[in-house]
């Protein structure tokens, strides 16, 4: 983590670079207001915080209140606190004001208040960026606040500002193409289109004429000169949804496209440049596709720039209950409703293992929420619709699940129980009576327990 310390008073400047140095932080020091805005500019990805003093020299014309203001309109995520040696109510209550999230004196600056400063300061600088991200995902339709989610979401907005071709891998209703979305959103290209090459549903003897246009007259039924939509994609993103079922032999006309964005019409003799950036989805195992030769290598490094895999539900399953609410708030707003469930609903869903994840959850919600009239939706409401074949029997699953971890825990549990035994007869030269005293237990519960784990006490015992 950076701190950027700005003050026109090098010797303070180097005091402070030394107390953050030695609490493990990098530093930048910047002397005037004017290079303080242009460092933001290029460098306030890298800033965890801004230390600023708020006077300058006479012959500077800004002063550290306007760099505030600046930062504070730019990059709103940034704390910043201000240093000062004439500090004043009103100077206090304008910076706080215009967005500093503290205020303290030179002449009170110690090593303790920096070091609280920083860890304070840091910390919320997380937080307000996971705000950010987490907000950004909502807009987006993905709905969530679990690490699991934080984390995609940085995928997302680090990957998305760069112009590589990225890979959306996960299972089946896990909210792929809300993730194709959300990228080309945070990208340069958001002012331009997102074209959707829906694989598994383009006849494959009009392939090439669908991704890559025709001339009139080139086949039997081209009746009209028709774009591809690569060149409908041109300035915006192509995203390849489905790509796993594309067969090996069509994939080969992807590579030379998606590699030089040349591409050639069906019937023409003629090239046109298209400047795309490429999104594609699969919920298959594209490595093992390669080596069962069903997919080919160069087009996975072609498509697989970057990399982003969006867990399943019952890797976020704190995220339930928001994503509930957020369906049944659709669901109000559409129907003029004003449905809600009851508190054990949440946890009667969390008990299941979503195998066609959000899409699953979000399907049942629509079909429950449509077909009941009551306000308050409960347990057997969701447990009828289920349980009469209209939904896998997801219990069985969670408890054959539950089943498996009892038993590793039992083996587990047992295995210690063993090994403490064996230690405390070691102690105590195979004395059963001294052992179970030490153990906590009955001789008899002890020497069923030898029994039970085929100890044999003469190996304890001292030799004569």
């Amino acid at each position: 983590m950076k701190i950027l310390i700005v003050d026109d008073n090098v010797d303070f400047c180097s005091t402070i670079a030394d107390i953050v140095n030695e609490f493990g932080y990098n530093y930048e020091c910047i002397y005037n207001p004017t290079d303080a805005m242009r460092y933001l500019d290029k460098y306030h990805q890298e800033i965890s915080i801004m230390l600023l003093d708020i006077e300058f020299g006479i012959s500077i014309k800004l002063n550290g209140l306007d760099v505030l203001e600046y930062a504070h309109k730019r990059f709103p995520s940034l704390p910043v606190v201000m240093i000062s040696g004439k500090g004043s109510i009103e100077t206090a209550v304008k910076a706080t004001k215009l967005g500093a999230i503290n205020f303290i004196e030179k002449s009170l600056v110690t090593k303790e208040k920096i070091k609280s400063i920083l860890e304070s300061s840091v910390y919320q600088n997380d937080n307000n960026i996971n705000k950010d991200i987490l907000s950004f995902l909502r807009q987006n339709g993905i709905i969530g606040k679990s690490k699991a989610i934080i984390e995609l979401g940085d995928k997302i907005i680090k990957f998305g500002r760069t112009d590589l071709n990225i890979l959306i891998t996960g299972e089946t209703g896990t909210g792929k193409k809300l993730v194709a979305n959300a990228i080309h959103n945070i990208s340069k290209r958001s002012k331009n289109e997102l074209i959707t090459v829906d694989i598994p549903n383009i006849p494959r003897e009009l392939f090439q004429s669908e991704l890559f246009g025709h001339l009139k007259g080139s086949f039997s039924g081209a009746t009209e000169t028709k774009k591809g939509l690569f060149q409908r994609a041109d300035k915006g993103t192509l995203f390849l949804d489905e790509i796993g079922d594309l067969s090996p032999d069509l994939q080969a006309n992807l590579l030379l496209p998606i590699e030089s964005k040349i591409v050639r019409k069906v019937g023409s003799v003629e090239a046109e440049s298209v400047d795309i950036r490429i999104i594609s989805a699969t919920d298959k195992n594209l490595l093992e596709g390669i080596k069962n030769n069903n997919f080919r290598e160069q087009l996975y490094h072609r498509l697989r720039e970057c990399e982003i895999i969006v867990p399943p539900l019952n890797e976020r399953i704190e995220d339930l209950q928001d994503i509930c609410n957020y369906y049944l708030k659709l669901h109000n707003e559409k129907y003029a409703d004003s449905k809600s469930l009851a508190p054990s609903c949440y946890d009667y869903l969390s008990e299941l293992a979503w195998k066609g994840n959000i899409r699953e959850l979000s399907g049942v919600l629509r079909v429950i929420l449509q077909t009941n009239t009551k306000d308050v939706l409960e347990v057997i409401d969701f447990d009828k619709y289920l349980q009469n074949g209209n939904h896998y029997k997801a219990m069985e699953k969670k408890k054959e699940l539950e089943i498996n971890m009892d038993s590793t825990l039992k083996e587990s549990l047992a295995n210690t129980d063993k090994k403490k035994i064996i230690a405390s007869l070691e102690v105590n030269k195979g004395n059963v009576s001294k052992t179970a005293a030490q153990l906590g237990v009955s001789r008899e519960t002890l020497h069923n327990k030898i029994r039970k784990y085929e100890l044999n006490i003469k190996n304890f015992r001292l030799k004569d």
